[in-house]
């Protein structure tokens, strides 16, 4: 029996229908999330003396390496049985399901592809600025997943429990919110340290903590939500706080690296351009 305090959520992931084409809530605020990102690393390469058109190599190289890491992720760890039996549904990116830890290794191989090409951006330089914005990417994409009453927390009687009427009854924790709001903060958090902290000098900081930040309370948000797929169930530990230990532990492995190795140095820069506007220096004309 519903409690009469919880919140109701019956949306319609539907945003707007024309015929055979539908525009989803997901799909919209999955786009959000990488426009943000997008707007975001435009700031950055500017601050730093990069041309600010590769802002949009860096989002194309995101959306395509998150996409089919995520898919494939999803694919490996969670329903291997299913997939590896019926190959072609891999492709069938929207039945749905998405795994965040498969975005990770699709991210990571992806920019590193991105940094063979760019001398000026090494990978950890580029991995580091892309975490500060995969934070408001992943709060776009859990609020994505609320519309669709998806990825459902447990029963409670917290005065702030959710009723996902298109899935039963029961008041539960909306734990979609729970991240989505924390990757928020995390994004926040990343942003001022990389803007006041500076930390953006130590190869692996910002990444690592991002990994921390982000992975420590994916594990324990773990526990107050409903299994995602049949085996979870039946063991002791969710496959996503399996696969949280080790992206929790590189981060402690570059946290700890970047304080053993030289800061990266302002030579970096493009024309040996100011961290800060972004513009080069000029230089001193020799008198005659």
């Amino acid at each position: 029996m519903a409690s009469t305090s919880a919140i109701h959520w019956a949306v319609n992931p539907i945003l707007i229908s024309i015929g055979p084409i539908e525009l989803r809530w997901y799909g919209l605020l999955f786009s959000l999330g990488f426009l943000i990102c997008f707007l975001v690393m435009e700031k950055i390469m500017a601050w730093e003396g990069r041309p600010v058109e590769d802002a949009g190599s860096v989002l194309t190289t995101m959306v395509i390496s998150v996409l089919t890491g995520a898919r494939l992720g999803h694919c490996l760890f969670y329903e291997p049985g299913y997939y590896l039996q019926h190959p072609l549904k891999i492709l069938a990116i929207w039945e749905g399901g998405l795994a965040s830890h498969g975005a990770v290794v699709g991210m990571a191989i992806g920019l590193w592809i991105y940094s063979r090409k760019k001398p000026d951006q090494p990978f950890l330089w580029i991995a580091d600025r892309v975490a500060i914005v995969a934070a408001a990417a992943g709060f776009c994409i859990r609020l994505g997943n609320l519309f669709n009453s998806e990825i459902i927390g447990k029963e409670t009687n917290l005065p702030w429990a959710f009723v996902f009427e298109r899935v039963d009854q029961v008041p539960r924790h909306p734990t979609q919110l729970y991240e989505s709001l924390w990757y928020l903060i995390c994004f926040f958090i990343l942003f001022y340290c990389y803007r006041h902290w500076k930390v953006g000098k130590r190869m692996g900081w910002l990444l690592g903590a991002n990994f921390i930040l982000i992975f420590v309370f994916r594990f324990f948000v773990e526990f107050i939500k409903e299994p995602q797929v049949d085996f979870e169930a039946k063991s002791g530990i969710y496959m996503g706080q399996m696969l949280s230990i080790p992206v929790v532990l590189l981060g402690a492995f570059l946290i700890w690296r970047s304080y053993r190795i030289a800061p990266a140095p302002e030579a970096l820069a493009l024309s040996n351009g100011s961290a800060s506007s972004g513009k080069p220096k000029k230089k001193k004309k020799k008198k005659s």
